[in-house]
């Protein structure tokens, strides 16, 4: 989903970095379980933050009595490079669709025994055997959606139709966007006529003076909880995951989403299981109780991402489901584009990223 490009700045730290710190729960706090012990075991979980409520992750622990050591990232950036400098960390991972097929490039991922997951026949098969990992041999189906403009009606009037309505000057210091080196030069991208997995170097550096341009719009970069300078009025428009629109909107009437002519930037977020993982069958068994109906459907009352969990649509509230910012309608799905595995293309991406945001 997001990519908080900070690896340019920092990767040589890395190493330093997780060496010296133990793994913590969400928001920098451990998470377990409220009593017992863990005679079955430990779970290292490595996933966004707001992914998975920690009421999920008690039950888990008070089900199975296995201990969940719970890190969170901010970049499918930051978890590559931290999976790559500590092999045998974490058991578990989540990976956008394009990320998974970088480290199926890189071998840093280990086969999922679906012997194991019996719940995958949950996944709707729209979400499996796709491009990045045909056969799910190494992923499996956890969230999907996409990125969406949000605007405070309220302070400025007016229907956005185009990305490139978000250059406009009366925008000034008044926008909050997604941390995230793709999916920002994708619609810089797309603003040009072009795809968001273009690579010619020629047209990233015009998406580059595009976004240095939109700058001066900006007021916070921000791909964990968008939503709060939305709901607060500290942004009138945002750049963000559909799940934070939607939740945005809930809590302010004035919040309303818009979808770019050009096409949305489509994502689904996977499951991985990182090469060495010491507690495989346990990281399975998560997976397999994340994807049973009814937990599933609990996850989605409290971050309404969009689930590729077809059983699971008979426990989640038909509000959700019939709520076109959470679920994209077919026409918005059909016009939109998944990110590529871009290779070494992607140092253009860092250079242009890193740029762009050291920018006056």
């Amino acid at each position: 989903m997001k990519i908080k490009n900070i690896k340019s700045l920092v990767l040589l730290t890395l190493t330093t970095i997780i060496a010296g710190t133990t793994l913590t729960g969400c928001g920098g706090g451990s998470t377990s379980a409220s009593s017992g012990s863990y005679s079955n075991g430990t779970v290292n979980i490595f996933n966004w933050s707001e992914y998975i409520p920690d009421t999920t992750i008690k039950a888990f622990e008070t089900k199975y009595h296995i201990k969940v050591n719970y890190t969170t990232y901010a970049s499918n950036e930051e978890m590559l490079a931290k999976v790559q400098a500590s092999k045998g960390q974490y058991d578990l991972a989540v990976a956008s669709d394009y990320m998974v097929d970088s480290m199926k490039k890189q071998n840093l991922l280990e086969t999922v025994d679906m012997a194991n997951v019996s719940n995958f026949k949950n996944i709707g098969s729209k979400f499996k055997n796709l491009a990045f990992d045909l056969g799910n041999k190494y992923s499996v189906p956890y969230t999907w959606g996409d990125a969406v403009i949000v605007v405070n009606t309220k302070k400025f009037k007016g229907d956005i139709t185009s990305y490139s309505d978000l250059w406009n000057s009366k925008f000034k210091s008044s926008m909050v966007v997604l941390d995230d080196e793709r999916a920002l030069i994708g619609i810089a991208l797309k603003k040009l006529g072009y795809s968001m997995n273009e690579t010619d170097p020629t047209k990233l550096a015009q998406a580059q003076a595009e976004l240095i341009k939109l700058k001066p719009n900006i007021t916070a970069f921000d791909s964990d909880s968008p939503k709060t300078k939305l709901i607060n009025g500290d942004a009138s428009v945002g750049y963000v995951w559909s799940a934070e629109a939607y939740l945005a909107e809930k809590q302010n009437k004035d919040l309303k989403t818009f979808v770019p002519k050009e096409g949305v930037y489509l994502w689904q977020d996977n499951f991985v299981i990182p090469n060495g993982a010491k507690n495989k069958k346990n990281a399975e068994l998560f997976i397999n109780y994340i994807l049973d109906a009814n937990v599933d459907a609990a996850i989605a009352k409290s971050f309404p991402y969009s689930s590729p969990n077809e059983a699971a649509y008979n426990y989640i509230d038909k509000s959700i489901l019939n709520n076109t910012t959470a679920y994209p309608t077919n026409g918005v799905i059909k016009n939109g584009e998944h990110l590529k595995d871009v290779g070494n293309s992607l140092k253009i991406f860092d250079q242009v990223w890193t740029e762009f945001k050291q920018s006056n």
